[in-house]
């Protein structure tokens, strides 16, 4: 008689080196690079915006990435299984659970927002920004989002492409999803701004890109890219926790940690460069705010040679950056139900689709015919995205610092990041990042929430 085991099945994990950097790239790289960024830097004096952003990414976006991946790399568990197996007994798992929490927040509302990307994908393959006044083209917008079903409907389309990716699994979905679309999406972003660079009249908006303004940097200008730094680079949610749990033991997460902030800066300045040129050439305010991507920019391509195609190519990039960071917030979500409830893949990515969409359908219909339903004195949309960005993810960035600065202890941080010894790390390089993590990155997740009180 044979003898049976049983063993679990194996966890994924992640094949190549490659397939995490990209991967955690496009986890880090989404709307917040294209939409947020560029206006943050037209309202706070362009490079000064960039060069103090770059700081805080160093002082208090790597902290946190590193602790986030060590807790993920330790346990090679999701969530809360992590925070469980490196402190059992504790009531640490709770960081785990407002993780999971957070994401399905986040992409209740970000799905919404994605879906909007896939409309205007639709009409820009269409040609219809080719004779696009500002206008018109505001009013196209805001029809859009209180509409009923047209949103649903890109909604729908959006997510569904989000669980298609998914469900495949960590190495022949995530992985290979990222390893075609990551690349594709920066050499979309690079051909758009060459284009936007060599528009007639565009030179102001290059020199705004890289030469500072610091007349106008405020309090303000200091707390705005502190809080892009922290949200770009997808920390406080788990996302790094969950893609970090399929990192096999010899990487090299300092590196990767490293190349990933390289990677997500590098797309944000590049989205920059492709936007402010032509936003100078055509004499708009680089100021313009939200607006930027859905009004002004079609504007700007009905009036560019050739604008119909870059309006396809850019809305394109537009929708890549959505899914590469929308897979990433999906997988944490699915992690958590398949280790949590002993769910096969398939089973929790179709429960999981049904709540977003029963969720994102409510923050669609926020716009319209539930304008007037507020909780907290918010709309249904505002509020998921108040929760997840302006509390859960300070919470989760603050617990996992704390976590893995004072719990956890200098000797298992040092060996994580050494992968026991086998990477030479310098002493002083160690000192400075347990430094930053202890002190310096809860000190500017602390300035954040205080700011957010008072504003």
């Amino acid at each position: 008689m044979s003898k049976t085991t049983n063993q679990p099945a194996r966890r994924d994990s992640f094949a190549s080196s490659f397939g995490v950097l990209v991967a955690m790239a496009g986890s880090a790289v989404g709307l917040g690079n294209l939409w947020r960024f560029p206006y943050l830097v037209g309202q706070n004096g362009g490079a000064a915006f960039i060069l103090i952003y770059l700081g805080f990414v160093i002082l208090a976006g790597l902290p946190v990435m590193l602790s986030e991946f060590v807790i993920g790399r330790r346990s090679q568990a999701s969530a809360r299984s992590a925070f469980q197996k490196l402190a059992p007994g504790s009531h640490w798992g709770i960081t785990g659970i407002l993780g999971v929490i957070c994401c399905v927040c986040i992409l209740a509302f970000y799905s919404v927002v994605g879906g909007w990307g896939t409309e205007y994908l639709y009409k820009a393959v269409c040609f219809d920004f080719t004779n696009g006044d500002a206008e018109n083209l505001k009013t196209l917008f805001s029809t859009l989002s209180a509409s009923v079903w047209r949103p649903l409907v890109g909604h729908t389309i959006f997510l569904a492409m989000t669980a298609g990716v998914v469900i495949a699994g960590v190495k022949n979905g995530i992985e290979k999803f990222s390893k075609v679309m990551m690349p594709l999406l920066f050499l979309i972003i690079i051909a758009i701004a060459i284009r936007s660079m060599t528009l007639p009249g565009s030179g102001p908006g290059v020199s705004y890109m890289f030469r500072p303004d610091w007349s106008k940097v405020t309090s303000q200008t200091f707390l705005a890219a502190l809080g892009q730094a922290f949200f770009s680079l997808s920390l406080g949610s788990c996302m790094v926790v969950t893609y970090a749990s399929y990192v096999k033991k010899e990487a090299n997460i300092v590196s990767l940690c490293a190349q990933t902030a390289v990677a997500d800066t590098a797309f944000a300045i590049l989205a920059g460069c492709a936007i402010m040129p032509a936003v100078f050439a055509f004499g708009i305010s680089p100021g313009e705010g939200p607006n930027l991507v859905f009004v002004t920019l079609p504007h700007i391509f009905s009036q560019m040679p050739l604008g119909g195609i870059i309006a396809i190519i850019f809305f394109l990039a537009l929708l890549l950056a959505a899914l590469t960071s929308s897979i990433s917030i999906l997988e944490v979500v699915v992690a958590f139900c398949i280790e949590e409830f002993k769910m096969k893949r398939k089973a929790a990515v179709a429960l999981v689709f049904a709540v977003l969409w029963v969720l994102g359908c409510l923050c669609s219909l926020s716009f319209g015919p539930l304008s007037d339903f507020k909780i907290i004195g918010k709309t249904i949309f505002d509020f998921f995205d108040f929760v997840s960005a302006d509390v859960l993810m300070l919470i989760g960035g603050m617990l996992a610092v704390l976590f893995v600065g004072w719990k956890l202890g200098k000797k298992v941080v040092v060996d994580e990041l050494s992968n026991s010894g086998k990477l030479h790390i310098p002493g002083w390089l160690l000192n400075i990042i347990l430094f930053l993590i202890r002190f310096v990155a809860p000190a500017a997740l602390l300035a954040i929430a205080i700011f957010q009180i008072h504003e």
